[in-house]
């Protein structure tokens, strides 16, 4: 468990330090839009491109994994959805909901926790994990939110309009770039390489400040979800995805103990930053989704722990 909540306390310090800078009037109240839109525009796309274009054809293309680690993140994400949009939600907002509950942190807490735990056997499944949520799962949803902002009656012009969108959305941009230079014979330059790295880097540590900020605006008349609707997102993220994953993994598939060990420790991980910034970016309520990262987050060493304990 220590080594869990050595991993996790830089994520806490991170929000704390926005917290902080607008409390203590260093950032004013325009500071997380702007550091949202650095993040979207410029450290998002430059950490999809690069996790694209260095990754290994041969080493990601473990469809039992895949599938496994996937069917956990599609049913919740899927259900998530559902869920809401039956309670009287749009789709826009129940589709940044369904990513809430089904995007687990694999980038940021993900690779430091697999090497501690696993060591570096477990960092290509731990890249597929990152892939299927940052790059896979965060592309649908981007495109069922852009499909549901459009306002024309026409199925065409709904659809002309979506693409028109899409194209132009640097999240849907980049990692597909990646992916050409990934299947090309291509090398990235060594300062385009360093250039993605330093700003890539920044992605996670800027999103976290944002939230940062954002919690230390959060006023008494914003709209605020019911906790029991939170209770309900954090049992679907930090209990049902494993489960699920692990209903894939070892009954039906059969997976490898290693393999499908490493899709359920996964899929337990908490909510990671791609929500919030998604809410941020759209304009859209994101009181819950920066409340569920923070809960999770938390709560991620007991039910980490429980699932090691038991494994």
């Amino acid at each position: 468990m220590l080594s869990q909540i050595l991993i996790i306390l830089p994520i806490f310090a991170l929000i704390l330090t926005g917290w902080i800078a607008r409390k203590g009037g260093a950032l004013g109240p325009t500071a997380t839009r702007e550091i949202n839109r650095l993040v979207v525009y410029f450290a998002l796309p430059a950490l999809l491109f690069d996790i694209m274009a260095k990754a290994e054809p041969h080493e990601i293309w473990q469809p039992d994994f895949i599938l496994a680690f996937g069917f956990g993140c599609g049913v919740v994400f899927i259900l998530t959805i559902i869920m809401r949009i039956a309670s009287g939600h749009h789709l826009v907002d129940a589709v940044i909901d369904g990513l809430t509950t089904s995007y687990a942190n694999a980038g940021f807490l993900g690779f430091p926790l697999v090497l501690a735990l696993i060591g570096e056997s477990g960092l290509a499944a731990t890249l597929i994990a990152t892939i299927l949520t940052a790059c896979v799962l965060f592309a649908i949803a981007i495109i069922l939110i852009e499909f549901g902002l459009q306002q024309e009656t026409s199925r065409f012009d709904i659809i002309l309009k979506t693409l028109k969108a899409l194209v132009k959305n640097p999240l849907l941009i980049a990692p597909t770039l990646g992916t050409l230079v990934m299947l090309s014979p291509w090398e990235i330059p060594g300062p385009i390489d360093v250039y993605l790295k330093l700003v890539g880097g920044a992605a996670a540590p800027c999103a976290l400040i944002a939230l940062g900020l954002f919690l230390a605006d959060r006023t008494a008349d914003q709209k605020h979800e019911k906790w029991s609707t939170t209770g309900i997102f954090v049992i679907l993220k930090l209990v049902a995805q494993p489960a699920l994953t692990w209903v894939m993994a070892v009954p039906v598939l059969g997976l490898p103990g290693h393999m499908a060990h490493l899709a359920v420790l996964l899929a337990a991980l908490p909510t990671g930053t791609g929500p919030f910034m998604l809410a941020e970016f759209y304009n859209r309520e994101s009181v819950l989704t920066g409340r569920m990262i923070l809960i999770t987050t938390i709560l991620s060493v007991g039910t980490l722990s429980a699932y090691l304990a038991i494994a």
